[in-house]
């Protein structure tokens, strides 16, 4: 992992999205990619798409200084994203992260990543951006977009950074999750940290033969570890597990059922991530 693509907004995460990146890009002693994408949210619509629609005899003055305000509009918002890039930029270097580049780009985020990613190791955003509901708790709809359609481990920022000493890998025997095991096992970005996997299941033979395979791999690379068998439901076991143990950061991998499965009883992945309060790494 030596390239990570850092996606800020204007958001209160963005602080924490930078602190996220530093503390990774050290870690991994990776370059970073700082991208802030403008985007016409769609409950904010273009005022000169409007034009068409108030009548053959409005007054041409009235349709100019329409679309002069959609000039306006653009112009802060190009002034605005500059802003928010050099901030981070400068929360960055102040980490001691040396290469950092910005980009301002046109368009919709999901979209823009798709072309990025494939360029780039790690994804760093928000675990909600400006537009969520925070109230609610709710994730971000662009957050979701992006965790199913990333090809990439993605680390999802919390609120407020703090240091990390332990990882907690939420476990469940599924391809991703293996990926998950494997890239604590053998990335930088876990050395020297205290880890935990954690299986919500039955204790039957199945889960054991899963949970076996995690910890001889860990065992194998000399990955100091506890291993834990838990009965239940995961996002009241999971959960529950970082707030006892004080977790720092989840690692989880995304989206293990199919897709009418998660239309059906929700997603595990998106539970667990607005559930716990601590940043989380998910992996494809």
């Amino acid at each position: 992992m030596n390239h990570l693509l850092v996606c800020i907004d204007d958001s209160t995460y963005t602080r924490s999205v930078a602190d996220h990146a530093a503390w990774a890009a050290q870690r991994l002693r990776a370059d970073v990619e700082l991208l802030h994408a403008i985007d016409r949210h769609p409950e904010r619509p273009a005022t000169a798409d409007l034009s068409g629609s108030i009548g053959m005899d409005t007054d041409q003055t009235l349709l100019n200084e329409l679309a002069g305000l959609d000039e306006q509009r653009g112009r802060l918002a190009m002034a605005r994203g500059h802003q928010l890039l050099d901030a981070a930029k400068a929360e960055l270097q102040r980490h001691g992260v040396a290469e950092v580049r910005d980009s301002l780009r046109h368009g919709n985020l999901v979209d823009l990543l798709e072309d990025e990613q494939t360029a780039h190791d790690l994804l760093v955003l928000g675990k909600r951006g400006e537009a969520a509901d925070f109230a609610r708790l709710h994730l971000g709809g662009t957050l979701e977009r992006v965790l199913r359609a990333a090809s990439r481990p993605v680390l999802v920022a919390s609120r407020a950074f703090r240091p990390v000493g332990k990882v907690l890998l939420a476990f469940d025997g599924s391809p991703s999750s293996r990926k998950a095991v494997d890239l604590v096992a053998r990335s930088p970005l876990f050395e020297d940290l205290e880890c935990h996997v954690v299986m919500a299941a039955s204790e039957d033979r199945a889960a054991m033969v899963h949970m076996d395979w995690a910890h001889t791999l860990l065992d194998a690379l000399e990955i100091t570890h506890r291993t834990e068998i838990i009965p239940g439901n995961a996002e009241e076991v999971i959960g529950g597990y970082v707030e006892r143990h004080g977790i720092d950061l989840l690692v989880l991998g995304a989206y293990g059922h199919s897709r009418i499965r998660e239309l059906l009883l929700g997603s595990t992945t998106t539970a667990l991530i607005r559930r716990c309060l601590v940043p989380a790494l998910v992996v494809r």
